[in-house]
This record gives structure tokens, C-alpha cells and sequence, in this order.
């Protein structure tokens, strides 16, 4: 098998092109930098430019599916220009590859993509399952309806579709854990707000393994990309500060103060989304890491 990979160098495409290289399936990938391109007969490169709508078309050759993770960090102060990157390296990627697609031969017969949990509305109450209809009015929630609904553009191809909505990552290479760690490695670790809202999370490589077992079995639909067992945020920064053996002693950090810090972005630590990983669990997923804390032994 050979697969078509879009954002092959971030923090989850490097964990999905390591799994298939263990798994003896062949890597085409696309970059926007020339420099990163590398021909080996496992891990092809291939230059795009969505912007200019370029793209080097022999990279689907031999390609059996695609798996699409292409997009611009979150992690970002959303200013009113970012916001429009934000969604744009979402939706012209996908515009880019669906329109190449129609002008040649291919041979791809599955795309898996990524999506995020972000659609799901803020509630401390709710525990939703990809069969939820209620979209998040946040700027987050209305960014990953549009890119939904530019994935299902490959229906219209007769190309069956995965949408995988991912959670909180958890990795030691980067993402969100490192920059919550570090206050609690200087012993000023604190949960934010109330600390009750809800923190659906998961390891980086059942992650990785979930994207995988989306592919191999050829599941199409929407699956949530968490593992079976949320966590409230204040759980969340004990549970670093035991694993690191690190005092929690600071009062919970206000909201006010963070929205004066991160802007609008503040609601990425703020927003409570506590969402089922049963679809994919009664599909014969198995996830390696189902509780947190040893999910945090094994990464802190």
C-alpha cells in the first residue's frame, strides 16, 4: 500500500509516517518547502503550493488512499488575519487536491483526514458522540464545520471519506503538554477557571494507531480521535504534577487573566468538551492508553 500524506512533517504526521514505515506502508507526502523534499522508495516528497494552486500531480501515483492532516496551528494569537489562515490552510488545501483529482487518472480509494472536537459545543454537561448535530458557534467550531464540509468534497468523486475529530494530543515532541508541564515543572502549576471543564485527550500513538486502523479497515464516517476517558482540567493538572512529583499549591488561574493574555484563543483552555471514543471502540479499537496517568508516565 502507498498512501498520500498532507502535513507529513508535523507533530502527528511524523508519529502516522513512523507507524507506516512499521507497517511496510509507502509514503508519498507534500511540503511547501523544496528543501524538505526526499526520494527514497518509502518516502517520497513532492512540492505544493496551495496559495498558487501548485501541485506536483505525480505525487498520487500508486496512491491507494489519502491521509490528510494538513493545516496551520491553533496554537497561535488568533488575530483577524491568522483567523483567515487558520481557515484557508484548511480549505484550499483540500479545494487543491479534490480539483487534481478530477483532471487525472488516479487510484485513490480512501480518504482520511483530520478534524477536530472543536465543533462540539461548550458544555460541562454533555457527552457527545460524532452523531451530535449541535455546532459550536465559537470561531473554532464554525472553522471545523467549513473544513468538514469541504472533506465531503470527495464523495462527489466516488471516494469514501474518514473524519477523524482530535482531541487534546498528548506528546513529549511538542503540542499542547509541553507548554502545560512547564509551569508545573517550576512548581507554579495551577488549573484555569473553574477547573471543571471537561478535557477530552490522547496519546499521540493511539492516535497515530487510530488514523491507521481507520485506513487499513476502510471505515469511512466520522470518529472521534480520543481516548475513552475525559478528564476534568483540574484532574488534568494533578495528575502532571503526581507524574512529575511536582507541589500544586497555586490558586486556579482566572479567565479574565488569560483572555487579556491569549485573546480570543483563550477558549482553547477554557472550553469544556467531553466526547465519546465509542464509535471507534465498537469497531475493534483497541487503545493502548485509556487512563491518563499512566498516558503521562509514559510521555513525562
Amino acid at each position: 500500500m502507498r498512501v498520500l500524506i498532507t502535513g507529513a512533517t508535523g507533530l502527528v504526521g511524523s508519529e502516522i509516517v513512523k507507524l507506516c514505515h512499521e507497517k511496510e506502508i509507502k509514503v508519498n507526502y507534500l511540503t511547501t518547502s523544496k528543501s524538505k523534499i526526499v526520494q527514497k522508495e518509502n518516502y517520497k516528497g513532492f512540492y505544493w503550493n496551495p496559495k498558487t494552486k501548485e501541485i506536483d500531480s505525480s505525487c498520487f501515483d500508486g496512491v491507494d488512499a489519502i491521509i490528510n492532516l494538513a493545516g496551520a496551528t491553533i496554537s497561535k494569537r488568533w488575530t483577524s488575519s491568522y483567523k483567515k489562515v487558520i481557515l484557508s490552510s484548511r480549505t484550499e488545501t483540500i479545494t487543491l487536491l479534490i480539483s487534481t483529482l478530477k483532471s487525472i487518472k488516479h487510484t485513490v480509494k480512501h480518504v482520511v483526514s483530520a478534524s477536530a472536537i472543536g465543533i462540539y459545543p461548550d458544555s460541562l454537561t454533555k457527552y457527545y458522540d460524532q452523531s451530535s448535530s449541535e455546532i459550536s458557534t465559537s470561531f473554532l467550531g464554525q472553522v471545523v464545520s467549513v473544513w468538514e464540509q469541504a472533506i465531503d468534497g470527495f464523495e462527489a468523486l466516488n471516494i469514501p471519506v474518514s473524519k477523524i475529530r482530535i482531541g487534546l494530543v498528548l506528546s513529549n515532541k511538542g503540542g499542547a503538554l509541553k507548554e502545560m508541564v512547564k509551569p508545573i515543572k517550576l512548581g507554579v502549576g495551577s488549573a484555569f477557571g473553574s477547573g471543571k471543564q471537561w478535557q477530552s485527550w490522547i496519546h499521540i500513538q493511539d492516535l497515530a494507531n487510530l488514523f491507521l486502523y481507520v485506513l487499513e479497515h476502510k471505515l469511512s464516517g466520522v470518529y472521534n480521535g480520543v481516548a475513552p476517558n475525559p478528564v476534568s482540567n483540574t484532574e488534568l493538572t494533578k495528575t502532571a504534577a503526581n507524574v512529575l512529583s511536582r507541589p500544586l499549591f497555586m490558586p486556579n488561574i482566572p479567565k479574565g487573566i488569560m483572555k487579556l493574555v491569549l485573546g480570543e484563543m483563550h477558549i482553547l483552555l477554557f472550553e469544556s468538551q467531553r466526547v465519546s471514543s465509542k464509535s471507534i471502540v465498537n469497531k475493534g479499537f483497541t487503545f493502548k492508553y485509556n487512563y491518563l496517568e499512566p498516558a503521562l508516565q509514559d510521555l513525562l
